[in-house]
């Protein structure tokens, strides 16, 4: 298992007037899956080539276990990549675009045919070896792709949007496996996408990106209880935004007074989030306001409401089983648990 650590990692493509990845540290744990989350043009994916030695940084440094492999080589780096289009040789057979990367380090025959038999079960696609790319589906095609990339034993892996070409269903199975076999032989991996819920789902910890930089490192559930900025709060799906000066406990708003839980910011501009499906329906202790129903969505296991209190509108999730209640311009309690809101520094 390998540590990765950037250190004030840059780059500056030619005719640029700002770094394309500007001064991050980032430190990958061991045997973790880390995922680097952001909208397209971030640089997630010029990051993941300046690991893997395809682009030379600025500045900045990329140290593997305490060593910085800056002068070594990307065919010398044992790292391994997965791209968001698969790759596959099309005049090779399954087997021999498994075993390509054991074939150029001059591995025998017979140890190659054996780790084509490892992988192929390892990826669930036993006896599919003398195929060709075209007679396998998209998802198969990228099953390979990953037991090309793992065949070698890399220390780190790297995967770019390997899921985004698939449709909803392969693109759950594909992540389940990438995730069961990432935990099964501990390698340490740096997953890149633009899906909020695919990072939550398989990932140990997310470095969320805006324009060359990272603006939050923690675990998934941090970014939707206490995000560190509105735009990760908004990333992230956050939809109830209210701006309030904050005094201790106390939050004023154009909603009202609003009870929150003493967090790090105590005074001060701020802007308060709460996620809808934290909000509850009727009177419950602190926090309750009149709200006017504006418009229901049903979906399926709940039910999207829109409010709206004394000209702010509020997003709440409930369960289907309330959705008789919300009659578009009823006015209703609404309350807001103070240990669900969250005063981001504005």
């Amino acid at each position: 298992m390998t540590h990765v650590l950037l250190d004030n990692l840059t780059i500056t493509f030619q005719g640029m007037s700002h770094p394309a990845v500007d001064a991050i540290d980032l430190e990958m744990e061991e045997g973790k899956l880390t995922a680097l989350l952001g909208p397209s043009g971030c640089g997630k994916t010029t990051t993941m080539k300046l690991i893997a030695g395809l682009l030379k940084p600025s500045q900045g440094d990329i140290l593997f276990d305490g060593k910085s492999i800056l002068s070594v080589p990307a065919e010398k780096r044992n790292t391994a990549m997965v791209f968001q289009k698969h790759l596959l040789f099309p005049y090779m057979s399954i087997g021999e675009n498994i075993a390509f990367g054991l074939r150029m380090r001059r591995e025998k025959k017979a140890f190659r045919e054996q780790r084509i038999k490892e992988m192929l079960d390892f990826v669930h696609l036993p006896d599919m070896a003398r195929r060709r790319p075209a007679q396998l589906s998209g998802g198969q095609q990228q099953r390979v792709a990953l037991a090309r990339a793992l065949v070698v034993e890399p220390d780190v892996l790297l995967l770019d949007e390997p899921l985004s070409a698939l449709d909803a269903h392969l693109r759950d199975e594909m992540g389940e496996l990438i995730r069961s076999i990432q935990t099964k032989l501990g390698i340490t991996t740096l997953l890149v996408t633009h899906d909020q819920e695919e990072a939550v789902v398989l990932a140990d910890k997310i470095a969320v990106m805006f324009k060359g930089r990272i603006c939050q490192y923690d675990k998934p559930p941090v970014f939707y209880q206490r995000p560190a900025s509105v735009d990760v709060a908004e990333f992230f799906g956050a939809r109830n935004m209210i701006k309030a000066t904050m005094q201790g406990k106390s939050a004023e708003t154009v909603v009202g007074t609003l009870e929150v839980e003493p967090g790090e910011l105590t005074t001060g501009k701020a802007v308060l989030t709460i996620r809808p499906e934290e909000i509850t329906l009727g009177e419950n202790g602190v926090n309750s306001l009149e709200a006017k129903v504006i418009s229901k969505v049903y979906m399926g296991t709940h039910v999207r409401v829109r409010f709206l209190i004394k000209g702010i509108e509020i997003e709440g999730l409930f369960t289907k089983e309330t959705m008789s209640e919300f009659q578009e311009g009823r006015i209703l309690t609404l309350s807001f648990p103070p240990k669900s809101i969250w005063a981001i520094p504005d």
